[in-house]
């Protein structure tokens, strides 16, 4: 089963919103969301494909990193009840460390 955190679904409005109204792409907003979307629905399938950051604190918490073309999807998995949870979902070319500092997961 796989879990989206109200950040990540507020991170995928905030991408739809940039690429539709920012850089004027409408067509381009959907084929992108719907590329992140299908990518996170896969990670069910074996979420351990992916490596954990190797920093802490997210080591010790099982963060992983998934890139989507110039995105990338943080979750975490837990395989005693089978769920995956996207944490965040952010454009590869922010400040990823400043960003993961305001998880509380």
């Amino acid at each position: 089963m796989i879990i989206l955190t109200k950040q990540a679904d507020n991170d995928l409005r905030v991408i739809y919103e940039y690429i539709a109204f920012t850089l004027l792409e409408p067509e381009i907003t959907a084929t992108q969301l719907d590329r992140i979307e299908k990518s996170i629905l896969s990670i069910d399938e074996m979420p351990e494909r992916f490596k954990v950051i190797e920093k802490e604190p997210w080591y010790s918490r099982g963060l992983r990193q998934m890139p989507v073309d110039n995105f990338i999807v943080f979750y975490v998995s837990k395989a005693e009840d089978e769920t995956v949870t996207v944490i965040r979902v952010m454009y590869g070319g922010r400040d990823i460390d400043n960003q993961l500092k305001n998880i509380n997961q």
